[in-house]
């Protein structure tokens, strides 16, 4: 297919991160771009801001006609769209150009330089810390985000299309339509069981997607993961790795051994281990592209990060409330490590809206140890996404399961007064589901407070 003989652009789930993130791309590249979702948010406000017609109707009434031109029109859709979609349906059955998102990622890519970031975790952060280090090197580039950059305030960074920067996601094995130049590997835990069966089967799509880079083309991989490549890691051996880390006015102030050189006393502002591995192999590929030392250390103490990642919304003396989009217990582990490191002395709430039945019921004795470390927990009822209830698998099952005398199970309704309740100095709100309303709610409530 070649994108340039595409005029109208049609998106059946236009509210998503990544899908939102290409419908901009498209209406920056002057095609007409309109889409339905589900429910009106945020990102879909901003998009109808830019011009692009949005409706919350699955209802083929809603096509305006030049959407109805089947020469000119290409229809992307989510694979977290049902499959009795009536607006997926007109058009798979009437002839149209419909491909998954991921499919044309790997068509505007193509062409490109392409740095791709893939791994169970990290993927978010650490592609808007390389698209923002390549950006700041003036890299004529477009990077596809999974979150909203707090830099600039938007799920694309466009600077120009020799170079691309994108997620490589492993959900319905989407990453295998890229064909990258540089790949990185930030982790390969067990996630989206109800897709792959097994760990094992997750584990092969990781090692199809190495073979995937370009010939000539670089893979970096953490270290102690079992694939070849570039190594990265933090106080180890690894070919990158940061060394000499202090932690001052809560900023971590660092030194990165690279196999040339070390970059000296270089700053980043996100807490955490887990983002300090995020940007160093963000800096790494940034380097090994040929960015200058000195361009990329300004960038890197000029990251501000994404939003739900680790999100200050309240910060005072009495009372720190952080939001964050983790939704796997070894994210939630690396949430408790980067809390406890920059409030060792704190109180601190963690409130938990776990995602998916299935992904509850896999990993549900990990979800118990990794929630239990915080002083108190606030549990709400399962989010479902695009399953239907499991029988068994629920909150309060999870809940029994948490080694935490200070927790209990709370409906939406009830969350601000039992937060009342608490006299816990730090809230961290946790999770991939709606949660991200109820922050809204606990910000106004409590800034008032505080």
């Amino acid at each position: 297919m070649n994108l340039k003989n595409i005029h109208n652009v049609f998106f059946i789930g236009i509210g998503g991160i990544g899908m939102s993130a290409l419908a901009r791309y498209f209406h920056a590249n002057k095609k007409d771009v309109a889409g339905y979702d589900k429910t009106q948010t945020d990102i879909t406000d901003s998009l109808e801001a830019l011009g692009v017609d949005v409706h919350f109707s699955d209802a083929v009434a809603n096509i305006k006609s030049k959407f109805q031109n089947i020469e000119n029109t290409l229809v992307v859709y989510t694979p977290a769209i049902p499959k009795d979609s009536q607006l997926l349906n007109y058009f798979m059955n009437n002839g149209f150009q419909v491909l998954k998102r991921s499919q044309i990622l790997g068509l505007i890519t193509e062409n490109t330089f392409c740095l791709a970031v893939a791994g169970t975790h990290g993927k978010t952060t650490t592609t808007s810390i390389l698209g923002h280090l390549m950006h700041e090197c003036q890299v004529p580039l477009t990077a596809f985000l999974g979150g909203i950059s707090e830099n600039y305030n938007s799920n694309l960074i466009l600077k120009g299309t020799e170079v691309s920067v994108v997620e490589a996601d492993e959900f319905d094995r989407s990453f295998l339509t890229l064909s990258p130049d540089f790949a990185c590997v930030t982790s390969m835990d067990a996630d989206h069981l109800d897709i792959y069966g097994d760990a094992s089967e997750l584990k092969k799509s990781f090692i199809d997607f190495s073979k995937r880079i370009k010939p000539n083309g670089k893979l970096f991989v953490k270290n102690g993961l079992p694939l070849k490549g570039i190594t990265y890691g933090i106080e180890d051996d690894s070919d990158y790795n940061i060394q000499n880390i202090k932690i001052e006015n809560g900023t971590y102030v660092f030194d990165v051994k690279t196999p040339k050189t070390v970059l000296e006393n270089l700053q980043f502002n996100l807490p955490g281990r887990h983002n300090l591995s995020n940007a160093l192999i963000a800096l790494a590929m940034a380097v090994e592209y040929g960015c200058p030392y000195q361009q990329l250390a300004n960038a890197l103490a000029s990251y501000k990060g994404v939003k739900r990642r680790f999100t200050y919304h309240i910060k005072t003396d009495d009372l720190v409330f952080i939001d964050d989009y983790a939704h796997h217990p070894e994210e939630i582990n690396a949430v408790h490590q980067a809390v406890r490191e920059m409030y060792p002395e704190k109180k601190v709430l963690a409130i938990f809206q776990p995602h998916l039945f299935s992904r509850t019921r896999d990993f549900a004795d990990d979800f118990a140890k990794s929630l239990s470390q915080f002083d108190e927990l606030i549990l709400l009822e399962i989010y479902p996404a695009r399953e239907m209830p499991m029988e068994g698998v629920t909150s309060k099952w999870l809940l029994d399961k948490v080694n935490n005398k200070n927790k209990q199970l709370v409906g939406k309704s009830d969350l601000l007064a039992k937060i009342h309740e608490s006299s816990a100095q730090v809230i961290i709100t946790i999770g991939a589901g709606d949660i991200g309303e109820e922050v809204k709610r606990i910000k106004k409530e409590f800034s008032v407070a505080s």
